[in-house]
């Protein structure tokens, strides 16, 4: 019986794998040859009045926009059908987190303050830096954009241990709320927030296949993230 669920569990996603694939590549040339087009009215030697420019200028940032999508539901498809093989190179995971959050302005407009805490290095992972880089920007982004004003969002860095192996754990949550979020119970990270296309379908993934978990603590909610990676060697 648990054989079946498996083989059947496996079928599933290898055919929503499939979909996938088969989408992209119907929406990739349509796209790609609508974005074409408006790029050359744009460079077009017979001017646009100012009423057409302006159209044609948001026609072709939509456009930008679902060409986009597409190439994140092409990462998803290969992703879930191992077609993308994640890299290996050493890195430290907290310094990557201290890098990223230098650029993070997501809600900065209405007083959104960002800020790493904790142990600054010491989560040494083999891992693909780019893809983790893509990855915890867009936690960070959702996590911020969800905030009231004025307030201080954290990302607190830190190092547990459990039965003889270590993880990277970082959580990252309105500042009162942090240790909160380290102790709550896991709960399923929402994925389903507009405005971030499939970034955090991505994300998870991502992590998932660095060994890793992301969820939302149960006790704080969506307003918080949590995510724990298996480092390689023990924590010197």
């Amino acid at each position: 019986m648990l054989e079946h669920e498996a083989a059947s569990s496996t079928m599933t996603k290898n055919s929503c794998a499939e979909l996938l694939s088969l989408a992209v590549h119907e929406f990739r040339t349509p796209a790609s040859v609508v974005s074409g087009y408006l790029r050359m009215l744009q460079r077009d030697s017979t001017p646009l009045n100012e009423r057409h420019r302006k159209m044609v200028d948001e026609a072709e940032k939509s456009c930008a926009r679902l060409v986009a999508l597409v190439a994140e539901m092409s990462e998803v498809s290969k992703l879930d059908a191992g077609f993308t093989a994640l890299g290996q190179e050493p890195l430290d995971l907290f310094v990557i987190v201290q890098e990223l959050a230098a650029g993070v302005h997501e809600a900065a407009d209405r007083d959104v303050r960002f800020e790493v805490r904790g142990q600054a290095t010491g989560a040494a992972i083999m891992g693909d830096s780019a893809r983790l880089r893509s990855a915890f920007s867009a936690i960070f982004r959702a996590i911020l954009r969800e905030q009231p004003a004025s307030c201080t969002v954290v990302a607190d860095r830190r190092v547990a241990s459990q039965d003889g192996a270590s993880s990277a754990v970082i959580v990252v949550a309105e500042q009162a709320t942090v240790q909160a979020a380290y102790d709550s119970q896991p709960a399923a990270f929402d994925e389903k927030r507009g405005g971030l296309g499939l970034a955090l379908p991505l994300a998870r993934r991502i992590i998932e296949g660095h060994g890793g978990r992301l969820w939302a603590p149960a006790s704080v909610g969506r307003g918080a993230a949590l995510v724990a990676v298996p480092l390689s060697e023990p924590n010197r």
